[in-house]
């Protein structure tokens, strides 16, 4: 069964357009124990929403889950994953973090409820609602 996530990147850090120059990316540098698991839940072909953080605070793009998780190679010590995305497609515009609280059916979207979170699950149900958000009016 398909399942549906949110990542979340400092743009100044890596951003969207860094990821579609790389054509993929190994999803690595997560330190956080609830991110690690939701990386160790994703399956190839799950469908993943590109948040930029920082000041620009938007969902981007859509990646995609082309690796499941794997023993991150960054992580100096622990048990750390990393799995690796490849982009799909930019939204036709960026859905702000504002426009996702304002709207009522994505009140209860763990980007809101658990804004620290670098990897979080979506419903189905959010995902194609901010997808329908940056469509063009």
């Amino acid at each position: 069964m398909k399942n549906f996530w949110l990542v979340k990147q400092e743009p100044s850090s890596y951003s969207w357009s860094d990821f579609v120059a790389e054509g993929q990316t190994s999803w690595t540098g997560v330190r956080n124990y609830s991110a690690r698991n939701n990386l160790r839940r994703m399956q190839n072909g799950d469908e993943v929403l590109f948040y930029h953080s920082g000041d620009d605070k938007a969902v981007v793009g859509i990646a995609k889950v082309i690796r499941t998780a794997y023993r991150d190679s960054t992580a100096k010590e622990g048990d750390w994953s990393t799995v690796d995305l490849a982009p799909v497609k930019p939204l036709h515009r960026p859905v702000t973090l504002r426009e996702i609280k304002s709207h009522p059916p994505l009140k209860g979207i763990a980007l809101v409820k658990q804004s620290r979170l670098s990897v979080m699950p979506l419903a189905e149900s959010e995902l194609r609602e901010i997808v329908k958000m940056a469509s063009p009016r």
